[in-house]
């Protein structure tokens, strides 16, 4: 087992006044039989009524709105969890035919089966090819999966966004966490394994693993005779007591941390701090500036033109 205080700010940045703010958050640790929370505290700018819910896939949500004209949103988690979860190898686990009944008596399992349309998706096919052979389990399939992401694309921050997709990932041959996770997510379900995107924090203490001290992103396929496993192909390990889980969904658009709208035209930047405390007293922490999405500079001269209309 082990114990983490994690404090986590996701800061909005307005450069002109901006109102009626209304906003969907996914900030609380799923509670079940390997993480437990123990206390967690929330604070928003201008004291919110927070009302809860839980979404389709499960996750505890949250919604709120700032009505009043604001230059920062800026939403404050402090969460102290323990977690239990073990690592997994290959557990001997079923092959590909003993999933077709388990996906054909589920609705969700076949939601979470089917591969997205891209492009590229010959290029998908042909290196599923390449690793399905003969006497393979699902988690041998799983586990060479996220080697072939590990080892074959390059971990570089500021080369995607929130928006990138599969395509532009395999166009720039490499990417974050959450490039990781996607670009796993469709190799996986080209094979017929069900899986889902998860969202969340990586806690090794130090270790040098990617992502540490940062929001992270991982993947969990269906295993036969196992249920849910997760696998980080950012680290190329089966997730463990480091990896504190925040939500689940077919992709990331699901598991956004803070998802929202606000009335006015301002250009936003967006800020997410997170500190991990362990145990033994060492603290680690990062901040990060997201990008959001390329601009298109002839919509952004229009957008800077509207604003200095509106205090003339």
């Amino acid at each position: 087992m082990a114990v983490f205080k994690i404090h986590h700010i996701t800061k909005y940045i307005y450069d002109s006044p901006v109102s009626e703010s209304v906003n969907e958050i996914r900030v609380y640790p799923l509670q079940g039989n390997d993480q437990e929370i123990l206390q967690q505290d929330l604070i928003i700018t201008g004291d919110p009524e927070i009302q809860l819910y839980t979404d389709y896939w499960g996750n505890k949500t949250g919604f709120f709105n700032v009505l009043e004209s604001h230059h920062e949103l800026k939403i404050e988690s402090r969460v102290i969890v323990r977690t239990a979860q073990e690592p997994i190898g290959d557990s001997g686990d079923g092959m590909l035919e003993d999933l077709v009944p388990l996906v054909n008596g589920s609705m969700l399992l076949k939601e979470l089966n089917s591969p997205d349309s891209i492009r590229n998706q010959p290029l998908i096919d042909a290196i599923c090819k390449q690793l399905l052979t003969d006497g393979k389990t699902v988690s041998q399939l799983v586990q060479d999966c996220s080697s072939y992401v590990f080892n074959q694309f390059k971990y570089t921050k500021g080369i995607t966004t929130i928006e990138t997709t599969v395509d532009e990932i395999l166009e720039h041959q490499g990417g974050v966490c959450q490039d990781f996770a996607h670009l796993l997510l469709q190799m996986l379900r080209t094979l017929a394994i069900p899986c889902r995107y998860v969202s969340g924090y990586i806690c090794p203490n130090k270790n040098g693993m990617r992502g540490e001290g940062a929001t992270h992103a991982w993947v969990e396929a269906y295993i036969p005779g196992a249920s849910w496993r997760g696998i980080d192909p950012t680290n190329n390990i089966w997730v463990s007591s480091n990896h504190v889980k925040l939500a689940v969904g077919r992709s990331f658009k699901d598991c956004s941390p803070v998802k929202g709208t606000f009335k006015g035209s301002s250009r936003q930047q967006l800020y997410v701090f997170v500190s991990v405390g362990y145990e033994d007293g060492q603290v680690f922490e990062e901040t990060t500036q997201v990008q959001l999405k390329k601009i298109d500079p002839v919509l952004e001269e229009k957008r800077l033109a509207a604003i200095e209309a509106a205090q003339q």
